[in-house]
C-alpha cells in the first residue's frame, strides 16, 4: 500500500509572500556578506582574523556563499540550496559561538536560516506536503 500525498496549490498571495521572503535573505548573502568577501576591505580582514579565519580563505567562502545562494534562488534547486544554506549558516553560528560573540551576531544566522526555510515554505507545494502543518 503505497502512501500518495497530493500537493496543496498556493495561492498567488502566499506564492509572493514567499518570493519576498525568499529575497530577502538571499539579497543578505549576495550583497551584504558573499560581495564584501572579493572585495576585502579592511574592515572583512579584520573580522575573519577576529573569528580566527586566515586571509586566503577568504575568496573560497564568498564563493561557496554565492554559489548556495544561487542555487536557493532558482525554483526547481531551492530546496538543496535552502539544505546548503543551513548548514553554512549552521557554521556561522557556530562560529559566532566559539568566539563568544554578542546575541545578535548568533541570532541573525538564525534568523536568516528561518527565512531561507519560512520563504521556501510558504512558495513550494512540495515542501508544504511534505512537511504539512495542518492535516
Amino acid at each position: 500500500m503505497q502512501a500518495s500525498a497530493q500537493p496543496i496549490p498556493v495561492s498567488k498571495n502566499k506564492l509572493w509572500a514567499g518570493r519576498i521572503i525568499s529575497a530577502l535573505p538571499v539579497l543578505m548573502m549576495v550583497f551584504a556578506s558573499a560581495v564584501p568577501k572579493f572585495l576585502k576591505p579592511a574592515g572583512v580582514l579584520e573580522q575573519f582574523a577576529r573569528l580566527g579565519y586566515s586571509e586566503n580563505v577568504i575568496l573560497g567562502i564568498g564563493i561557496l556563499e554565492l554559489a548556495c545562494a544561487v542555487v536557493y534562488a532558482i525554483p526547481r534547486t531551492s530546496v538543496l540550496g535552502a539544505i546548503l544554506l543551513t548548514g553554512y549558516l549552521g557554521g556561522a553560528v557556530a562560529t559566532h559561538v566559539r568566539v563568544g560573540d554578542p546575541f545578535f551576531n548568533i541570532f541573525m544566522p538564525i534568523l536568516l536560516g528561518a527565512l531561507i526555510w519560512g520563504g521556501l515554505y510558504l512558495r513550494d507545494e512540495r515542501l508544504r506536503a511534505l512537511l504539512p502543518l495542518r492535516s
